[in-house]
């Protein structure tokens, strides 16, 4: 009895290519991958069927599939993680003619992970495995090869047209992604396959990265112009694996990082302050030319360790990539949601902040405040000095109010120029949440003189939402929230962010989009998806390891939350008193019998419905309950003339015919 014969009674063609999986894994291993990366082709699709999704009309691959079921939040993150690694080894198997046979061995036990969760979720959610038995070697001939998979052909052109009825009548199931989520952390992926996941994460972000080809054991080392992650490096500690720290991380050739990659369920901050600082302790003599400088006791600047497991703030030590900055010994390690660039740790590597802060707390303020120029206002210059002196104190969030009307953009553009000029930022996002308004930021800064008679768009290099790739002289990159969350939380892409390329983002109307965190139950912690608990919105803010500073008019508490109190407030009151803004009328309050009582017809009656195509007025069939319809639904869903016209005739009461006024009545149910 196979490992895989519990799928036999729904899913005949699984339970087939998972018994062929196991027979061929010690005969002939490419084969058993290959098998292993069909079954899980085979189940994606009818995991869009029982959804009720339809397939890709173009591009229509595995891949695409997969994305497919990621967008609709089908798919937990372990076993994307999973159908990524049997994709990827069959890949390599089927075209790249790979020796397999270790990778067989290993993954046998994952597709196994993975077809125990298919069966609790899309079969039986009570299902109970046995446990996976390793299989017996036994021989296989060619001709059997040939002759199975030529009834695999024949399954397959059977198999479309289950799919087609699958899909008819398939739909998605909240109960269903609810079990998905919380069986999908029962897969473990071994140390190895973490290391695949580590592979491709980091060659997203832009290094070379491949954990069977690029390491030292095979004659690779440091090289000019590439950026390498070199796998099982040797150091003089004895700890861990005989002192070879999983990954060293080179720009050129010059060591700027030790990664240490761990199964799931570790504690990954221990293992940063274990392992990591070891390695970056004990680097070997002859290894000496690739350092920077010594750092204290280190002779490396950063420290990583992961587990290929995203960041999950309940569980903070057992998830995301922990990470430490050796080169002050104030620093302390904490959780990133990406990896960094090659292009961002350069970057950082090259800023000297504590030279930043002392230029910025010497330069005077007489050119933000020049009438010919900028000319700020005191609270926007009192703005500008309350977020330099939350940075100058180290802090990572900075909120500030300011009403609206009272030219926020402008207090950004000093801001920006004033950090850029010190060098205290290397590149700044400006997040907003409509082309609109990215669209007046840019007006802004072609328009404003600052220095020598120059905009900031002709002092330093900007990019606007259009550019979705900008070089390294790029200082700064306005952005929608929203091409932000496509290329984050749902990127489909070869490229990456990283988490390091823009060292300060700026959040415009903060306020936007953001949603409160839902209170998790222990069970919830435990499988939900992370999107699930906090906005897409939120998601980006949170991804980039930068200081954050947020504007808005309204301080709420969802947004508080994340920026902390304001650092500095300008009330619209004090705008008013000050004379930068003019005080409102109290509202008119109008009340009406139908504001009061609100449209009603009965059942058994008819609603007169207007046609806009037509431009006539049809009734509509017997009622077969009560419609109401509220104030709030006025000239919006229901036609309301005798109640505007009673409106518009109170309202022009108060109207002086002889002059302006501004109109503030407002009528109320």
């Amino acid at each position: 009895m196979g490992n895989f014969t519990f799928l036999e009674n729904r899913w005949s063609d699984l339970a087939r290519l998972g018994e062929l999986s196991e027979k061929y894994i010690y005969s002939d291993p490419n084969t058993s991958v290959i098998k292993q990366g069909m079954l899980a082709e085979v189940m994606v699709k009818y995991m869009l069927a029982y959804d009720g999704i339809k397939e890709p009309d173009y591009d229509n691959t595995h891949a695409s599939r997969i994305r497919l079921l990621k967008r609709n939040d089908l798919l937990p993150h372990e076993i994307d993680n999973t159908l990524y690694i049997l994709r990827k080894d069959r890949n390599n198997a089927a075209h790249n003619g790979a020796d397999e046979g270790e990778k067989a061995l290993d993954n046998l036990p994952l597709l196994y992970e993975l077809c125990v969760w298919y069966m609790q979720t899309y079969g039986d959610y009570g299902y109970n495995p046995i446990g996976y038995v390793p299989p017996v070697n036994i021989t296989i001939s060619m001709d059997e090869l040939e002759k199975e998979n030529r009834e695999l052909e024949e399954r397959n052109k059977m198999l479309l047209v289950e799919l087609q009825r699958i899909q008819k009548v398939g739909k998605s199931d909240n109960a269903r992604r609810a079990i998905a989520y919380k069986k999908a952390m029962n897969i473990k992926l071994s140390e190895a396959q973490t290391r695949e996941l580590i592979d491709e994460q980091l060659r997203k972000v832009g290094w070379d990265a491949d954990t069977d080809k690029i390491r030292y054991s095979k004659g690779v080392r440091p090289a000019k112009g590439k950026n390498l992650a070199i796998a099982e490096w040797p150091t003089d500690s004895r700890t861990g694996n005989s002192g070879y720290a999983d990954y060293a991380l080179f720009i050129g050739e010059k060591m700027v990082g030790i990664i240490e990659a761990k199964k799931k369920y570790t504690n990954i901050s221990s293992v940063l302050d274990g392992q990591c600082k070891e390695y970056a302790r004990m680097i070997k003599a002859e290894h000496q030319k690739y350092l920077l400088k010594p750092y204290s006791e280190y002779k490396v600047p950063f420290l990583f360790a992961t587990n290929g497991r995203d960041y999950i703030k309940q569980y903070e030590e057992m998830s995301g990539i922990w990470f430490l900055d050796t080169r002050q010994q104030f620093n302390t390690s904490k959780a990133l949601a990406g990896w960094p660039s090659p292009q961002g740790m350069e970057q950082d590597l090259e800023r000297d902040i504590a030279e930043a802060d002392r230029k910025l707390a010497a330069t005077g303020y007489e050119l933000l405040e020049d009438s010919n120029g900028l000319g700020l206002r005191y609270y926007q210059v009192e703005a500008v000095k309350a977020a330099e002196k939350a940075i100058a104190e180290r802090k990572n969030t900075v909120l500030l109010a300011m009403a609206t009307g009272t030219g926020k953009t402008r207090t950004v553009l000093g801001m920006i120029y004033r950090f850029l000029s010190a060098k205290r930022f290397k590149r700044i996002l400006y997040l907003v949440d409509r082309i609109a308004l990215g669209d007046q930021t840019i007006d802004t800064f072609k328009e404003v003189k600052l220095e020598d008679l120059k905009t900031l768009n002709q002092l330093y290099d900007i990019k606007d939402f259009g550019k979705k790739e900008f070089e390294k002289d790029t200082r700064v990159h306005i952005a929608t929230v929203q091409s932000l969350v496509k290329r984050i939380v749902y990127n489909e892409s070869d490229v990456s962010i990283g988490v390091s390329d823009y060292d300060c983002i700026i959040v415009d109307e903060a306020h936007r989009g953001y949603i409160l965190d839902k209170e998790m139950d222990e069970d919830e912690m435990l499988y939900r998806n992370q999107d699930d608990f906090r906005s897409k919105y939120r998601a980006v803010i949170d991804y980039f390891d930068a200081v954050k500073i947020a504007l808005t008019a309204t301080p709420a508490l969802h947004t508080t939350q994340i920026f902390g109190k304001p650092v500095y407030s300008y009330d619209y009151r004090t705008a008013v008193v000050d004379g930068y803004l003019v005080d409102h009328d109290a509202p008119h309050i109008i009340r009406t019998k139908l504001s009061e009582e609100g449209i009603v017809f009965e059942a058994g009656s008819t609603a007169p419905i207007y046609d806009p195509v037509t431009n006539t007025v049809i009734n509509s069939d017997e009622l077969e309950d009560d419609l109401k319809f509220e104030v709030e639904d006025f000239n919006k869903k229901v036609v309301t003339k005798s109640f505007n016209e009673t409106v518009l005739a109170e309202i022009a009461r108060d109207i002086d015919p002889n002059k302006l006024c501004r109109c503030t009545s407002q009528y109320v149910g």
